[in-house]
């Protein structure tokens, strides 16, 4: 794949990718800036050696994902999550926050259950589409959802 054509390419698919990452870090935009411009640049290093545009999306997403949990590996802060709910819940009026609730639920699951809930409904891939973006087998991403649901449903309706 030639630069022009990756950079032709990422046009479609940028703002997807921007709103699977944003929704990935739990609505922290900031974060997924910065992680979208690490897998961006690691994409556009390597795109020479991907040859197929089909497949383009996938691909970027998988390395979004990858510099998502390589992110997540290298980071030790323990956030409080009492502390979080409590910011939420201080400004319920300001439309920057309409989401955070389901941010912060979706920050309590693992990341396997978060990325493959987004993939599956917010981006509407199929599992086989999300086995291969999180490198899981199918029967793995089904657990992730199942689990999630069950999980997203339980933090949900505690809050």
């Amino acid at each position: 794949m030639t630069r022009e054509q990756f950079i032709s390419y990422l046009e479609s698919t940028q703002g997807a990718f921007r709103r699977f990452l944003v929704a990935l870090c739990c609505g922290d935009a900031a974060l997924a800036d910065d992680i979208a411009q690490e897998a961006l640049i690691k994409a556009y290093l390597s795109c020479e050696g991907f040859n197929d545009p089909e497949k383009f999306t996938a691909w970027v997403f998988r390395i979004g994902y990858n510099t998502f949990i390589d992110h997540k590996r290298s980071k030790h802060v323990f956030e409080d999550v009492d502390y979080a709910s409590h910011v939420t819940s201080a400004d319920k009026a300001d439309s920057s926050f309409r989401y955070q609730e389901l941010y912060s639920a979706l920050n309590r699951l693992s990341h396997q259950e978060r990325s493959a809930i987004l993939l599956f409904y917010m981006q509407g891939y199929s599992v086989k589409e999300i086995s291969v973006m999180m490198e899981s087998s199918q029967d793995a991403v089904k657990q992730y959802l199942a689990r999630g649901r069950v999980h997203l449903r339980g933090l949900m309706s505690n809050s």
